[in-house]
């Protein structure tokens, strides 16, 4: 498995962590794009900076959870309360549930948020299976464990002030490396 890059958005929008191993693929680009170049020069494609890359991460996320919630309704509730008791409770903090992760041709997006509306985002390979169980560990285990309990983290990030903290860093370095990138 292929672990591209890693976010946490707060409940203000902002990237507060961003992490990337490797690149994704890019697309060879559209028909329009190959009409307007030169057929002498090759073509290369544009790297966003980080700080644009999470922007789109976070437009792409909001957007389809906002439409899974309102495609989904009330019977995507009432089907998920049905099986498990926690899960209303779940669903009245968290209307996001039911949006998990989506596919493209190039690569997965996994998804998770929290309670307190904190966004866990994982961009992998096509092939790997659901990382929600991973993403609420790395949240459980890594967040809360290094930047809630450290009284040296500010509990808000204003402005997108990111998480800086050496240990989570390591942490997340050390879970995706021995867990994931097998």
């Amino acid at each position: 498995m292929v672990v591209y890059s890693f976010y946490i958005f707060d409940r203000h929008a902002d990237c507060i962590y961003k992490k990337r191993w490797t690149h994704r693929p890019v697309s060879t680009g559209s028909k329009a794009a190959q009409v307007n170049s030169h057929a002498d020069a090759p073509q290369q494609p544009k790297t966003l900076s980080a700080e644009d890359d999470a922007k789109l991460v976070f437009g792409t996320v909001f957007s389809l959870r906002n439409m899974v919630r309102k495609l989904g309704g009330p019977d995507d509730k009432y089907v998920l309360t049905q099986r498990l008791s926690f899960v209303k409770s779940q669903l009245n903090q968290n209307p996001a549930l039911s949006f998990i992760s989506y596919r493209t041709g190039h690569y997965k997006l996994h998804y998770y948020e929290t309670p307190t509306s904190l966004k866990f985002v994982m961009v992998t390979d096509t092939k790997t299976n659901n990382l929600r169980i991973v993403l609420h560990q790395i949240y459980i285990s890594l967040y809360v464990e290094y930047v809630v309990k450290n009284p040296l983290s500010p509990v808000e990030h204003p402005g997108g002030v990111g998480v800086d903290c050496e240990m989570f860093e390591l942490g997340v370095e050390q879970f995706v490396n021995a867990s994931l990138m097998n």
